[in-house]
C-alpha cells in the first residue's frame, strides 16, 4: 500500500516534470523565431553582455564594478526601454497577435502564380506595385486605410489596379486568404537608418510593415523594373520570377504544398 502510494506520487511529479520542461521550451522556442524575425537580436546581446559583467564583478568579488552595476541597474533598464523601444514593441505586438499553433497561411501556388503573372507583366512595363500577403499576424489597421474589395484573385485584376493612374495605384495591395481584401492602403515606414538610399518610399513601406508584422510584401520598382519581396525585417532586392515564386511557396503554403510542389518539380 505504501510502496503503491510512494509510486504513484512519483509517477505524477514526473509527469508534472516534464509537462513543465515541454512547455518551458515550447515558449521558449517561439520567442526564440520571434526574436530571429525582428531586430531584437540587438536587444538580446545587449542584455547578455551586461549579464556577463556582473556575473564576472560577483564571481571575483569585484565590490566596485558591483556596486556600480547595482547603482546602474534601473538607468540601464530605462536606458534599453528607450533604444530598443521599436524592438520592444514589434516583440509584444507579435506575441499579442501570433497564432502559435497554426502552421501555415492557406495561399496555394496557383494562387502564387496568379500574382506572379501580373508582377511579371508589371515589370516589363516598368510599373510600380505593393503586394502585401498576410500571413498568421492580423492586418486590420492596415486593410482599413485602404479601398475594401474582398475581391476573387485574379491577374487582370490586380493589372488593372497598378497598370493605369488610379486612386488605388500608390498604396498596397493586401492579399489574404487567397481573396484581395483592399487596395490603395498606407503602411509604416521603415525606422531603419542603414538602408539603401535609392530605394524609394515602396521599398521603405514594404521593409516597415515586414518589421511590424509577419507579413510577406512583394514590392515592383517603378524606376527599374526589379522584383524584391521584404519579409521578417529583411529586404531582398531586384529577385528572378522564379527564385521569387520559390520563397514565396515557401513562406505561404503550407509544408505537404511546398513539399508537393518540389517533388512536381524533380519529377
Amino acid at each position: 500500500m505504501i510502496s503503491s502510494f510512494f509510486d504513484s506520487w512519483a509517477f505524477s511529479d514526473i509527469i508534472r516534470s516534464v509537462l513543465d520542461i515541454t512547455i518551458l521550451s515550447f515558449l521558449i522556442y517561439q520567442l526564440y523565431k520571434i526574436l530571429i524575425q525582428t531586430r531584437a537580436l540587438q536587444l538580446l546581446k545587449g542584455i547578455l553582455l551586461i549579464l556577463v559583467i556582473y556575473g564576472a564583478a560577483y564571481l571575483f568579488e569585484l565590490n566596485t564594478l558591483r556596486w556600480i552595476m547595482n547603482g546602474l541597474a534601473t538607468v540601464i533598464v530605462i536606458v534599453i526601454a528607450v533604444v530598443f523601444q521599436p524592438e520592444l514593441r514589434t516583440i509584444f505586438t507579435r506575441i499579442g497577435q501570433r497564432d502559435w499553433f497554426k502552421s501555415s497561411s492557406g495561399a496555394k501556388p496557383q494562387q502564387i502564380d496568379t500574382v506572379l503573372n501580373a508582377v511579371d507583366v508589371l515589370a516589363g512595363r516598368r510599373r510600380g506595385a505593393l503586394i502585401v500577403f498576410a500571413r498568421k499576424m492580423g492586418l486590420k489597421n492596415i486593410i482599413d486605410t485602404g479601398t475594401l474589395l474582398d475581391a476573387e484573385l485574379s491577374s487582370s485584376l490586380i493589372l488593372t489596379i497598378f497598370s493605369f493612374d488610379t486612386p488605388l495605384h500608390d498604396g498596397a495591395l493586401v492579399i489574404h486568404n487567397g481573396r484581395i481584401n483592399s487596395a490603395g492602403c498606407f503602411l509604416p515606414l521603415s525606422e531603419q537608418t542603414d538602408i539603401r538610399r535609392s530605394f524609394g518610399t515602396r521599398h521603405r513601406a514594404a521593409l516597415g510593415l515586414a518589421e511590424e508584422t509577419d507579413a510577406v510584401v512583394l514590392i515592383v520598382s517603378e524606376e527599374t523594373g526589379a522584383i524584391s519581396l521584404a519579409y521578417d525585417a529583411n529586404l531582398f532586392y531586384d529577385l528572378s520570377v522564379e527564385e521569387t515564386k520559390r520563397k514565396l511557396v515557401y513562406l505561404l503554403s503550407s509544408r505537404e504544398e511546398a513539399s508537393a510542389k518540389e517533388d512536381e518539380k524533380y519529377a
